[in-house]
């Protein structure tokens, strides 16, 4: 299906472009939201006379989104989640959580702007991307963690999963010291030595 772009559509083409589209993505994504127009005679002098009008909207809400994109870019959120020793999640993160994060803190995004080039499954901070407009991109961190206290350990830059091994470790050979020296499990030979 032919269409006429009325926004920058990434990987198609810059407002007033006229493309190609398959049918499906024009008539479930495109028209839908505004963001093209059949690209039949009418319309076309619709665009045409319009033109200007829209170029104008556009620059605004790229403006609008650019203000938003200051406050918003290099911001950090904490989301709190259960995981394994290894530091994988019971389930993953999503565009939804990464939302409401940003919305209870103040933002104002909804979860189709989230960009989100794999899922998150693992504690950490994970960059995020959110797509405001067409042209204005913004990267969020998202700290997950099992604990406040383990979440502010990685904003400063810790390894939690690795530092918990290393503790793991010095404490195994502790206790191997420990029995070695006759602590856990000596025997003063007090028991059974009646003869």
């Amino acid at each position: 299906m032919k269409v006429i772009l009325l926004e920058r559509v990434e990987g198609r083409g810059a407002l007033g472009d006229v493309v190609t589209v398959k049918d499906g993505f024009a008539r479930n994504y495109l028209l839908p939201r505004h963001k093209a127009l059949r690209a039949t005679a009418a319309n076309m002098k619709v665009f045409d006379a319009q033109r200007a009008e829209i170029e104008v909207r556009n620059t605004k809400a790229k403006e609008a989104a650019g203000e938003a994109g200051v406050a918003l870019d290099g911001t950090s959120y904490i989301l709190i989640r259960q995981a394994g020793e290894t530091g994988q999640l019971y389930g993953s993160v999503s565009g939804r959580d990464v939302a409401d994060m940003v919305n209870a803190a103040g933002g104002k995004i909804d979860r189709a702007m989230v960009i989100l080039d794999k899922p998150i499954k693992t504690l950490g901070v994970h960059p995020v991307k959110v797509k405001l407009h067409a042209e204005v991109t913004v990267s969020v961190n998202i700290n997950i963690a099992r604990s406040a206290d383990e979440a502010e350990r990685q904003a400063k830059g810790e390894n939690v999963i690795a530092s918990q091994y290393d503790e793991d470790v010095a404490l195994a050979a502790e206790a191997a010291a420990d029995m070695v020296e006759g602590g856990a499990g000596s025997h003063d030979g007090g028991f059974g030595d009646d003869r």
